[in-house]
């Protein structure tokens, strides 16, 4: 499969793992990641999102979890394969049965989103069978550091599911960013931010596209550090 090309490094991609796609460069060029020594990010698919904030904060390091082999090997290929290696390590682990000492100054997720369903397409990847969103959130609640952040995009229909089982588990909303696929239409995605502490929540809108196949200013200025934009 065709590999996906960005400024400064290069997705190698498997018709067996979630591809490419918009929601993980939204979350990889606006999760919080300033200030942050360690990520981790709960799975990587082809490593996408923590090579894209590993190239926006330079000192971080970063540890990528998948469940499904084909896509821990995706992940492995892509970080070697770039300028951040050495800051950028993964592994093959159920999330759920994931131990460690360490607390995380930033957990990144864009998590399994459809109910389980007999569609055998990105099975893992898109549908909450191996992990739903209790099991993430719970169990990233007890992986971050004092200060960190557990940074989502999730479809609009889960947020208020996912805020709620969020404040069960002591993590409170920061930050919210509305997504909207085009100018004038409904939110359809949401960017979540968490901590351990309350916080004044700071709420903004983000659109993808002005008109159909033309990215929106905003779209264009948030990735321009990453996308190379064909210019007519």
């Amino acid at each position: 499969m065709k590999p996906f090309t960005f400024k400064q490094f290069q997705i190698q991609q498997s018709k067996n793992v979630f591809r490419v796609g918009t929601d993980g460069v939204l979350l990889g060029s606006l999760a919080s990641v300033d200030n942050v020594s360690n990520v981790l990010e709960v799975g990587t698919g082809t490593g996408l999102i923590s090579l894209m904030l590993a190239q926006r904060n330079p000192d971080a390091e970063f540890l990528g979890i998948d469940i499904n082999e084909e896509a821990a090997n995706l992940t492995a290929i892509n970080f070697n394969n770039s300028p951040f290696t050495v800051r950028l390590k993964n592994i093959l682990q159920d999330f759920k049965n994931f131990k460690t000492e360490e607390k995380f100054d930033l957990i990144v997720s864009n998590p399994p989103y459809f109910e389980a369903s007999d569609s055998e397409k990105d099975k893992i990847a898109r549908q909450t069978i191996e992990l739903n969103f209790k099991q993430l959130i719970s169990k990233s609640s007890t992986l971050l550091s004092e200060n960190g952040i557990f940074s989502v995009i999730i479809p609009v229909e889960a947020g208020d599911d996912f805020i709620e089982i969020a404040k069960e588990n002591q993590l409170f909303l920061i930050r919210k960013i509305n997504i909207k696929g085009i100018e004038n239409s409904k939110t359809k995605r949401l960017i979540l931010e968490f901590s351990l502490s309350e916080k004044s929540l700071e709420e903004s809108e983000f659109t993808i596209e002005k008109s159909p196949r033309q990215y929106s200013d905003q779209y264009i200025a948030l990735t321009k550090e990453f996308h190379i934009f064909k210019h007519n």
